[in-house]
């Protein structure tokens, strides 16, 4: 809303949250600032940088990752909520931990099922049975991840398999546990050239246009859109000569150079 905010920096810190939301002509205006150390720029976002962010503002950057948290910081997270605003609640080190497992490394569901559970709790203690229902989700990831890694196998295999029952299960089994529904669909984007390829050159259309559906219209509507596309690649016919080709001419790169 104020043209030459840039100039007028001076040398701070600019922070932009959801900097992928910027369009290519906003993200230019930036890159002179940058260029010349008028202001600092650090931008958050939960896109690929490679995909959202002007080449040359990237360039320019220095890209950190933020992994999703582990049980033992979520654990001290939850224990510094609770000793400081629920100082009056029961919970032991073991709910504790089966909170931190709920909330998928996301420090804020792991704060909003705790406020959920002292609503719900009786005596102002909680247990296993409040967490449950505060969480109202599949326990889909243990402490690895395990459980989170087989259920998209599972749904690679069925839709491998030709199997659309098999994958309506797999995926819904995702929705209802509460996955990043840009996680599935991006997986499905890559069976479809992978597994599916040039034996029906529409799979990788329909999926996606399916990762269009999905940030259009998000959680619950579009939960059709996942099934339909995982149904529609487990029925198309299958080729992975693409993932093959792909193979050899790396193999042929690593021997011969340029």
């Amino acid at each position: 809303d104020r043209p030459g905010f840039v100039e007028e920096a001076d040398g701070g810190i600019l922070f932009l949250d959801e900097i992928h939301r910027f369009n290519k002509a906003q993200q230019d205006y930036l890159l002179p600032a940058v260029e010349n150390g008028t202001l600092t720029l650090i931008g958050a976002t939960t896109e690929n940088p490679s995909f959202e962010i002007i080449s040359a503002l990237l360039s320019r950057s220095r890209v950190f990752v933020l992994e999703t948290l582990s049980e033992e910081p979520l654990v001290k997270i939850l224990s510094r909520a609770i000793g400081k605003e629920y100082s009056s609640v029961i919970i032991n080190n073991e709910n504790r931990g089966l909170i931190a497992q709920l909330a998928n490394g996301d420090a804020r569901s792991a704060l909003n099922i705790l406020e959920i559970a002292v609503s719900l709790s009786r005596a102002g203690e909680i247990t296993k049975e409040v967490i449950s229902n505060s969480a109202q989700k599949f326990v889909r990831y243990d402490k690895n991840g395990e459980e989170h890694h087989n259920i998209i196998s599972a749904l690679h295999k069925s839709m491998r398999d030709s199997d659309p029952q098999g994958s309506t299960y797999w995926t819904m089994r995702m929705v209802e546990g509460g996955e990043d529904p840009k996680y599935i669909i991006r997986r499905m984007i890559r069976f479809a050239s992978e597994d599916i390829g040039n034996a029906d050159p529409q799979a990788l259309q329909v999926a996606v246009a399916a990762k269009q559906a999905i940030e259009f219209i998000g959680y619950p509507e579009c939960n059709t859109a996942l099934v339909q596309t995982a149904t529609y690649l487990a029925m198309a016919p299958k080729s992975n000569a693409v993932y093959e080709a792909i193979n050899k001419a790396k193999a042929d790169i690593k021997r011969t150079g340029n």
